[in-house]
Formats: C-alpha cells, sequence, structure tokens
C-alpha cells in the first residue's frame, strides 16, 4: 500500500531547497539572452530591477536541467569529431560579449569548429532543450520562427564576438524522446547592429519604454513579470537603479547624482536611506506635480488629494510607498496623523 503523504515530505523539501537558494534575480548587465523578448518597457523593468522575480523550486530545477544538458551536447559534438571550445583559451572563463558601456552583454556556450555541413568554418555554438510541444514547432518552423528570442541572441553574440563570427550551430534536444535538432544560423550583421541599438535606446532612457499592449489581460501582459507593475498599482522594488538620482555610465558603472559618486555593486542592491523613486514609476497611479531638490509632490490619479515623497519629516519615504498596498491610503489624514503622533513609519509586514 502506498504510506500517505504528510505535509512534510522528502521531496517537498527538495524543491523547497531550490526556492531557498536562488538567490535574487537582478543582473549587472542587460542580457543578450533575453534582448529578442517582444516587449522593451519590460526589459527596460528588468535592467532597472524594479522587481526581485522569485521562481518556485520546480521551475528552478526545470532551469538546472538545461544547464546540465550541456554536458552532454558537447560529449555528442566531440564524439563525432567537432573541436569544441567552451571557454575562451585567452581567459579560461566563458566566452562573452560586451557593449553600450558595459551594460549590455552576455555569455555564449561555446564555438566549434568541424562541423559535416562546414568542417573549416567556426562556429558559435548555442545548447537548447524544449519540451514536446515546443521540439516540434522549432522542427517544423526552424529557430527564427518558432524561437524568435534564440534568433536574436545567437545574432548579437555572432555579432559582438572579437573576431566576429559568421555561423552559429544551434543544437535541441526533445526532452520528451531525447530526439536532437541542428540548424545552421547565417549572421545577418543589419539584425546584430539593430539589437545593440535596440539595447542601447533600453539602457540610456531615464523612463519605461513603450508598453506592448494597454490591455493587461492580453497574454503577453497577463504572464509578464512585471504586470503588477505596468498594469497595477505595484510600486517597483526600492534600490539604486529605480531611484531618480542614478544613471549608467561608462564601463558598466552606475552614478549617483545626489552623493556626486559612482555607486559600487555592493551598495546598488540596498540603496541608501535618500532613495526618491524616479516619478515615471508611479505613473499608473499618480502623477508629479511639483518638485524641490530632494522631494516630489504628487496627486493620486483616483481622486484629487496630493502626497509628497521625500526623506524629510512629514514626507513618505520610497520604503513607505511600496509598502502601502492601497494607494488611497498614501493621502489618508488619519494615517498621516498616527505617523507624526508616534513618529512612525508605515510598514507592511506580510
Amino acid at each position: 500500500m502506498k504510506i500517505p503523504e504528510s505535509n512534510r515530505t522528502t521531496i517537498k523539501a527538495i524543491v523547497q531547497h531550490y526556492e531557498d537558494n536562488q538567490g535574487d534575480a537582478f543582473r549587472a548587465h542587460l542580457g543578450g539572452s533575453i534582448i529578442g523578448r517582444p516587449c522593451d518597457r519590460a526589459l527596460w523593468y528588468t535592467f532597472r530591477w524594479c522587481s526581485d522575480v522569485k521562481h518556485g523550486g520546480q521551475l528552478l530545477r526545470l532551469f538546472q536541467t538545461g544547464h546540465l544538458a550541456e554536458e552532454r551536447f558537447v560529449s555528442d559534438l566531440r564524439n563525432v569529431g567537432i573541436k569544441v571550445f567552451e571557454t575562451d583559451p585567452a581567459t579560461g572563463k566563458q566566452f562573452r560579449v560586451s557593449a553600450c558601456n558595459g551594460h549590455f552583454g552576455g555569455s555564449f556556450d561555446g564555438v566549434g569548429q568541424g562541423f559535416i555541413e562546414a568542417p573549416k568554418t567556426w562556429h558559435l555554438i548555442e545548447m537548447k532543450t524544449h519540451n514536446e510541444k515546443s521540439f516540434n514547432n522549432l522542427v517544423k518552423k526552424g529557430v527564427q520562427e518558432a524561437k524568435p528570442e534564440h534568433f536574436i541572441q545567437m545574432q548579437v553574440y555572432m555579432y559582438l564576438a572579437d573576431p566576429q563570427l559568421t555561423r552559429a550551430f544551434y543544437i535541441a534536444v526533445n526532452k520528451n524522446t531525447d530526439e536532437l535538432y541542428g540548424e545552421r544560423v547565417r549572421l545577418d550583421p543589419v539584425i546584430g547592429k539593430a539589437v545593440v541599438e535596440k539595447a542601447d535606446c533600453i539602457i540610456a532612457s531615464d523612463r519605461p519604454l513603450s508598453k506592448i499592449s494597454e490591455d493587461p489581460s492580453w497574454y503577453l501582459c497577463k504572464f509578464c513579470d512585471y504586470h503588477a507593475i505596468c498594469h497595477g498599482q505595484e510600486t517597483p522594488a526600492v534600490n539604486c537603479r529605480t531611484c531618480m538620482h542614478s544613471t549608467p555610465v561608462e564601463n558598466g558603472e552606475w552614478h549617483c547624482a545626489r552623493h556626486d559618486m559612482a555607486i559600487p555593486d555592493s551598495v546598488q542592491k540596498s540603496g541608501c536611506e535618500l532613495h526618491l523613486y524616479n516619478p515615471y514609476l508611479l505613473e499608473q497611479f499618480a502623477e508629479p506635480i511639483d518638485s524641490g531638490e530632494f522631494w516630489i509632490r504628487y496627486r493620486l490619479k483616483s481622486a484629487a488629494e496630493e502626497f509628497v515623497t521625500g526623506t524629510d519629516k512629514g514626507q513618505l519615504s520610497s520604503q513607505e510607498i511600496q509598502a502601502v498596498e492601497d494607494k488611497s491610503l498614501l493621502t489618508d489624514e488619519k494615517l498621516a496623523g498616527l505617523k507624526t503622533q508616534f513618529d512612525g513609519t508605515i510598514q507592511n509586514n506580510q
């Protein structure tokens, strides 16, 4: 007989372990692996660290399965006589490309030579795992149509590689049947250049770019990690990249205008007590109507009432704005009175 399952099981512990050790979602640069996604606003939110996206343990394990498959891909390629380099011989590290003052780039799986279709040509190698539905669509349509995000990723990596690569080999596996698929992709410099320009536009913008749709129920919006920020009233995370005083500068660094200094990587995630939201990040529920050197006055869009964000007494800090789920409370006189009376701060203890 099957032993009745308790609330605490070995399997649940394994899944929980993945969740407990996933770290944060903040990547220092805008990644070439995601630049092919269709919504520029979502990419801007990602680059500006607007949400620390968390995944369930099952999905995290699935991500790891994809990484574990790479070793077997490399072995398969070498077994048929292809010379594969997983790391750059010059550095001993994974192959990397970079652009846009170091704020855009990524790492690719490797390079190889000796492919039967073109034995003398060096190829960028991209390795992917697919479920059966995705794999069958890939076989039917090819990578450019079936997986445009992967196609763009290869284009920009080939374009930025030094020396530039003119071919890529896309190898994929059906996780249900272990069937393999291979496709050679030609570099299109026009696409590569356009992708870098797209990345540069996202990085340089001081405000979110246009939404892919104004309809919050549209499928790409509905399942987006930033749906609640873009279409709802959720306030972005408080860190240096959501602060109005920060700007991406050269060498992949960020500069703080308020402190007039480069922002160390170790500080960017936590920010400082003087954080002041980029006003465009609150546009879903409030509009700025006045400002001073270190404060901004807003009017709620749902009413004619106003609130001031800043760090002086009587003003709302960024942390307090984030803590309030019902934004109408930002102008609540009773809440403001309690805050003043007890010299307290608004917190969300959930």
